[in-house]
């Protein structure tokens, strides 16, 4: 055995293909909810773009509950872009009308997918925000402003708390049936620094297991503690040393499974990655007899899991 093997407690309550999961947060989110939509799984990944910090994401839950759609106020112009500070990047455009666009059909179909959720996933990035100077308002980004528009600093474990046991009692009442799977993103802010970074990572790490300790819809995976102690070597990191490798990435996504899914998940699963993967195979001679006998039978395993499995009809084209 040359690894620490992160021991990791199965959980209670299994997600199954009839689930519906949203994720936020920060890369990890969108990784984890890639990894889902590539099988199939019924999941919204990130509707306002990639968020790190925690009252980013509590905000953006904040939205959905509101349904409020954006207008011209909400969002601003600068370097010949508009862009949201609700909003990641991907949202803005040359254009304000097309700019409200994204951001509008984006955030419809986040607010009716809220409603029928099962399982919120939420990846902290990071402790450290910036408060605009003007609004008073934590951003989700700050898409290249100067630097005196806002006001950087640390969050505290007791304001983390305080936001999310506020969130999570009024998500309970509204939606009883909710469960929260809260991971801390194992993805490092070099930017701020070796120790800054492990002070910020610990705050998360406190927040979220004070959070497990009073709620008992909070649940936690150790993707960072996987990733720094069981993957330790730089083999598992993608060119920049600080992102996670795609065998990391795959690696991190198996011991999810392992602990959150049920056997009946397990099998259809394996059907699904299997089809999958004879659907992208790409044939040398794509005429033969062989190749359409190939697609035939694929045809076939894909008609007998939607008769199988007939929930999963809107999903597999």
């Amino acid at each position: 055995m040359f690894s620490t093997v992160i021991q990791i407690t199965p959980s209670v309550s299994k997600i199954s293909y009839q689930d519906s999961i949203m994720t936020l947060g920060s890369c990890f989110a969108q990784n984890i909810g890639n990894k889902m939509a590539d099988v199939f799984f019924d999941v919204d990944i990130n509707p306002f773009g990639v968020l790190y910090n925690p009252v980013s994401i509590a905000n953006s839950i904040e939205l959905l509950l509101q349904k409020k759609p954006f207008i011209i106020h909400d969002i601003f112009e600068h370097n010949s872009l508009w862009q949201s500070y609700s909003h990641s990047s991907l949202f803005s455009d040359i254009s304000v009308e097309k700019c409200i666009d994204k951001i509008n059909s984006r955030f419809i179909k986040a607010v009716e997918f809220f409603k029928k959720t099962d399982y919120m996933m939420i990846t902290f990035g990071t402790a450290w925000v910036f408060e605009n100077k003007k609004s008073g308002r934590v951003v989700s980004n700050c898409h290249k402003l100067p630097a005196n528009n806002f006001v950087r600093r640390r969050l505290t474990v007791d304001e983390i708390v305080s936001e999310y046991s506020l969130q999570i009692i009024k998500l309970q009442t509204l939606f009883p049936n909710l469960k929260f799977i809260f991971s801390v993103s194992p993805i490092r802010h070099w930017k701020d620094g070796a120790h800054e970074n492990n002070i910020s990572k610990s705050i998360l790490l406190l927040a979220i297991d004070t959070l497990q300790k009073q709620f008992v819809q909070v649940q936690y995976f150790p993707a960072y503690e996987i990733m720094m102690d069981e993957l330790r070597d730089y083999r598992f990191y993608a060119p920049d040393m600080l992102h996670p490798s795609e065998i990391a990435v795959d690696y991190i996504w198996k011991r999810f499974s392992e602990s959150y899914f049920s056997e009946e998940t397990f099998k259809i699963n394996k059907q699904i990655e299997q089809l999958v993967a004879d659907r992208t195979h790409r044939p040398l001679h794509p005429d033969s007899a062989e190749f359409v006998l190939f697609q035939n039978n694929m045809n076939k395993r894909k008609e007998d899991i939607l008769m199988r499995y007939p929930f999963l009809s809107n999903r597999i084209d």
